[in-house]
Formats: C-alpha cells, sequence, structure tokens
C-alpha cells in the first residue's frame, strides 16, 4: 500500500505537537533561528533531545555548522514568534527581544523553556534530518501552557484532571 503525503500529513495532523525555535549564532557572532514542530526528550543519560529539520531547510545548515544550539519552548502567546522563525524573514531576530545562555547562545523572551545543546549526531531520516542534541543546560522560566500545532492550527493544552477508576494519575 503506497501512501500519499497528503494524506500522510492529516493523518500524523491528529496528533499534537509542541513549537519550539532553534537558536545559535553564526561564527561572527549574528544570531540565527529556526522554528520546529518535531521536538522530544530522547535520552536521560546521557541527557539528549531529538528534532527533525527538512532537508530543504535554509535555516539548519548554519546552525549545525556551529555544533551547538538552544530549543527554546515556545509558550502559549508566542504564535507570531513562531511564525516570524519559520517564515522568508532575512533578519528573524531583528525587533525580537532575547538574551545569550551562559553558553552564548540566544535565548527568547517570554519562552516556556530552553535547552541548550552540543550536537550529538545527526542521522538520515528520509526527507529529513534527524538530529541529537546532548544537552548542556537547560531551565524552566514560565508555568503557561506551551504553543502547540494540532489538525493545521495553533493552539494550547487546556489543563484536566485524569482519573482512573477512584484513583489520580
Amino acid at each position: 500500500m503506497s501512501i500519499d503525503s497528503a494524506t500522510f500529513r492529516t493523518v500524523m495532523g491528529h496528533y499534537p505537537t509542541g513549537v519550539c525555535v532553534v537558536t545559535s549564532v553564526t561564527p561572527e557572532g549574528a544570531p540565527i533561528g529556526m522554528t520546529v514542530g518535531s521536538f522530544t526528550s530522547v535520552s536521560l543519560d546521557p541527557p539528549l533531545i531529538g528534532f527533525f529539520p527538512d532537508k530543504k531547510s535554509k535555516s539548519w545548515p548554519p546552525i549545525a555548522e556551529t555544533g551547538r544550539f538552544c530549543v527554546n519552548i515556545l509558550a502559549q502567546d508566542q504564535e507570531l514568534l513562531c511564525r516570524r522563525f519559520s517564515g522568508p524573514i532575512a533578519d528573524r531576530f531583528s525587533e525580537v527581544i532575547h538574551r545569550t545562555s551562559q553558553n552564548g547562545l540566544p535565548v527568547l523572551d517570554g519562552a516556556l523553556a530552553w535547552i541548550d545543546c552540543d550536537l550529538y549526531a545527526v542521522q538520515d531520516a528520509g526527507d529529513h534530518d534527524f538530529v541529537l542534541g546532548e544537552v548542556k543546560a537547560m531551565t524552566a522560566e514560565r508555568t503557561v501552557s506551551p504553543l502547540i500545532f494540532h489538525r493545521g492550527a495553533y493552539g494550547q493544552v487546556s489543563a484536566i484532571t485524569i482519573t482512573a477508576g477512584n484513583e489520580r494519575l
């Protein structure tokens, strides 16, 4: 059975994903960044995270060349920031408030959390790369809901309590 890309995208769109901006700095010190919607924790020992940049991305190669990056987990109120870093804007950091982490990488103001990584490995994954980063520093800064992408739209998580029988999970 052959799966066409439209069907694949539609079905997979039923699974919500968090939204992040991966940042770094060029050798000249200029900040660079890109939006990713495919981010996950991978390992506790060593602490590894992963994401999947498109092989056609123009933003990923210069980030990869630096050998390090910062994953900025976006909060529910940062949709415009997400769109800015996924669009064709030449200077994505223009008018974007940010600071640098202790490792010198851009941290976006208002991010839910940030994770500084060294590039650990890059594996071929079809029309994407599977990027593994070894975590060097991380901080959660806000307690609001994350920005999510679900069925082609941005949204947020609503708080719910899940119970099984009389026990809270």
